[in-house]
């Protein structure tokens, strides 16, 4: 099979969209048709191997509906020791690679899974049609495209799935990655993402994959009055000093501060999580376009898409068979864990509708019925827009993140938006809900300078919980201002220290912590995590170094 950036140079469009993108062109029961063939021959591979009999507990399932009846829901303990060991002998087929992500602290330090080459090759298939959508104004569209883009790599490096996928899409085109792959991996996150930058001032900026929130950090450091810019140390780099020069006369004609999109015309952006929905709108004003929002996670690799209209997003059929777990089955077994909840099929899912979601790898990975943890929405039967007849998700939220006052439930999502959305000038927070009682506790850092009265934010952010979501769920709204009122539904702020967050970080890394414990969480921090960011600067400073320290004046 040829590669992407082959096709592309030889001009042959049609078949670089139908590889790349094709399954935006599939009728649901084409996609369905995929998702149990694809099935099929992974389950003669889990019956051939050490972990399918282990996980199918003596099993042998010959079809999709025998798979479904038979296997258990799976989570990542039920695959340890095998898989946290990195034992190839068990595994349906060899692999190619491992990866890792965030494992649960007083479990496993991290969730290792093997990548095969079948399954890296068809995701990284996957991955250079999502950058062709994250630039194009529609179907054929290759207009935007080069043999050898420029990358600002932002992303954790390998093992981690996000490093791995950077380097996958070498097996479909080169790209010119800023910093390089190799000297990007050996730098800290905050070093690579300065380097990466300044490279870009030089060279140019195609693309940008990675964290929604590292657009707007960088974009509002770029935002800032031209005297204060510091043109010293591009003296010696005429091609960036010249793209700063007329980036400040473009900010001044506009008259106002200079914005990233000033200095580059990025043709795609592609990122995911949380903060991509939360931030789509600011990054559009710094950057000049929305970013491409994809459904991705260690244990499945890219699992739905947006396309060119920043809209729902499209599931995948050649990466992942796809189940469902309904709301109200999540909640049954949530209630009684010995209760085995029921899953449904892509082609069952209702519009508006809340559910788990169920993988099994293809191509010879691990993961059979497995549960990533997350919730997604149903947004429509299809894209009607874009005549796409698949159904369409977004995603909702961790499913064990939901802080549930029985008329009033918030997700991670929820709580951040009310933030922004109160113009709360923030370094980050955490929250919980207070047992016994319907009060949201917040913890929040202010930025240097800010400031605003715990009262006033609680009142502001609660105004802003409740009008957001009754603005945007109508009759099947989970809060109500006047079930609000009913349960007396309170926000309670609790102002953190400056630098908070910061020295939880030091402290975290003197720990030794790997890369994805060094933040806490968003939702139901432990109490170690509590204490950690409500002390004072000098304690942390002792309980990191073990030494006896004199008080901060």
């Amino acid at each position: 099979m040829p590669k992407a950036v082959e096709l592309l140079e030889q001009g042959r469009t049609e078949e670089l969209w139908q590889m790349c993108c094709g399954f935006l062109s599939l009728s649901l029961e084409q996609f369905m048709a995929i998702q149990k063939r694809l099935l099929l021959e992974q389950i003669q591979l889990l019956n051939r191997c050490t972990l399918g009999r282990k996980i199918m507990r003596g099993a042998r399932p010959q079809t999709v509906e025998e798979f479904r009846e038979l296997v258990p829901l799976t989570t990542y303990a039920d695959y340890c020791p095998e898989l946290m060991e990195r034992r190839e002998a068990p595994l349906p087929a060899e692999p190619f690679l491992w990866v890792h992500t965030s494992g649960r602290s007083g479990e496993y330090p991290c969730k290792w899974v093997p990548i095969t080459r079948a399954f890296a090759q068809e995701l990284s298939t996957i991955m250079y049609g999502i950058g062709i959508l994250s630039c194009c104004k529609g179907w054929g569209d290759t207009s935007q495209l080069s043999s050898r883009p420029k990358i600002v790599y932002t992303v954790a490096p390998r093992p981690y799935m996000s490093g791995a996928m950077a380097s996958m899409l070498e097996l479909q085109s080169p790209s010119n990655y800023l910093p390089p792959l190799e000297e990007a991996e050996e730098l800290p996150f905050e070093d690579r993402i300065k380097l990466g930058f300044r490279q870009a001032l030089s060279q140019g900026l195609d693309y940008f994959f990675g964290l929604s929130m590292v657009l707007v950090v960088v974009g509002n450091k770029f935002s800032q009055p031209a005297d204060k810019i510091d043109l010293r140390p591009l003296l010696a780099q005429p091609k960036a000093l010249l793209r700063l020069m007329k980036g400040l006369a473009k900010s001044k004609l506009a008259r106002r501060p200079l914005l990233p999109r000033d200095l580059w015309q990025v043709k795609g952006i592609m990122s995911g999580g949380l903060d991509s929905g939360v931030y789509k709108h600011k990054i559009k004003e710094l950057w000049g376009r929305y970013p491409l929002d994809t459904y991705a996670g260690t244990e499945g690799g890219i699992i739905a898409t947006q396309t060119w209209d920043y809209e729902g997003m499209t599931f995948i059929p050649t990466l992942n068979f796809l189940e469902f777990i309904p709301e109200e089955e999540h909640f049954k077994w949530r209630r009684d864990p010995s209760y085995r909840p029921k899953t449904v099929l892509l082609d069952e899912v209702k519009p508006g509708e809340n559910y788990e979601i169920v993988i099994t790898n293809f191509h010879g990975g691990a993961l059979m019925r497995y549960r990533p943890g997350d919730m997604i929405r149903i947004t429509s039967r299809r894209n009607e827009k874009l005549g796409i007849d698949i159904p369409q998700m977004a995603f909702e939220r961790r499913a064990d993140d939901l802080l549930d006052f029985v008329f009033v439930r918030l997700t991670e999502k929820t709580i951040w938006q009310a933030i922004e959305n109160a113009g709360i000038a923030y370094e980050d927070w955490t929250a919980y809900k207070k047992e016994g009682q319907p009060v949201l506790s917040l913890y929040i850092e202010l930025k240097d300078g800010y400031e605003r009265s715990e009262a006033d934010i609680a009142t502001a952010i609660r105004e802003q919980i409740i009008r957001s979501d009754s603005a945007n769920r109508d009759t099947e709204s989970l809060i109500r201002d006047e079930f609000a009122k009913m349960i007396d539904f309170k926000v309670e702020v609790n102002l953190l220290p400056r630098g908070a967050f910061a020295h939880y970080t030091e402290q975290r890394r003197a720990e030794g912590a790997d890369l994805a414990h060094l933040k806490p969480p968003h939702i139901n921090p432990s109490e170690k995590v509590l204490a950690l960011l409500t002390a004072r600067p000098e304690e942390v400073v002792r309980a990191a170094t073990g030494a006896e320290t004199a008080p901060v004046p």
